[in-house]
């Protein structure tokens, strides 16, 4: 059973940790693979998506029963759609281990207690991710060559 736990700044070396894994990264090969996140940015971006009081965006790790981070999960609102966007990601060794649908719904969960009324994400064509939104509830509406727009009315 996983849990939502809030990081602190110092917890974020998980988060750099996962975003410089090639296995983790792979689904976001298409878009650059890595991504770098040194440090020295971490009080910016903690200050913005989790530091502030905004509903327009939550993030948070996984955690296992031990306090093992496992994903990590997040929402936002989209500038130019005004639409919520939701991010799963699920550190390759825990992989393949019902992690991934437990966090989407958890975080489905927490969306609509906040009020949020729906999610979406963007999924590059060739990630399995695809079908767990799907068995999830998502439905598909829109395909393009480089991604499938999956949305789920909470």
């Amino acid at each position: 059973m996983l849990t939502l736990y809030k990081p602190e700044v110092s917890d974020l070396w998980f988060k750099e940790k996962m975003l410089s894994d090639e296995a983790t990264m792979a689904y976001n090969r298409r878009w650059g693979g890595t991504l770098p996140f040194p440090p020295e940015r971490w009080e910016a971006w903690y200050n913005v998506w989790i530091g502030s009081q905004s509903k327009d965006r939550f993030y948070r790790y996984l955690a296992q029963g031990d306090g093992r981070f496992v994903g990590e999960v997040a929402y936002h609102r989209d500038g130019e759609t005004g639409q919520y966007l939701a991010d799963v990601i699920i550190y390759a060794p825990y992989r393949r281990r019902g992690y991934g649908r437990e966090g989407l719904e958890l975080l489905c969960r927490t969306a609509k207690e906040n009020g949020i009324l729906a999610l979406l994400d963007r999924i590059a064509r060739d990630n399995g991710a695809i079908a767990l939104f799907l068995d999830c509830g998502f439905t598909e509406v829109c395909r393009t060559e480089e991604y499938v727009t999956v949305k789920k009315l909470l």
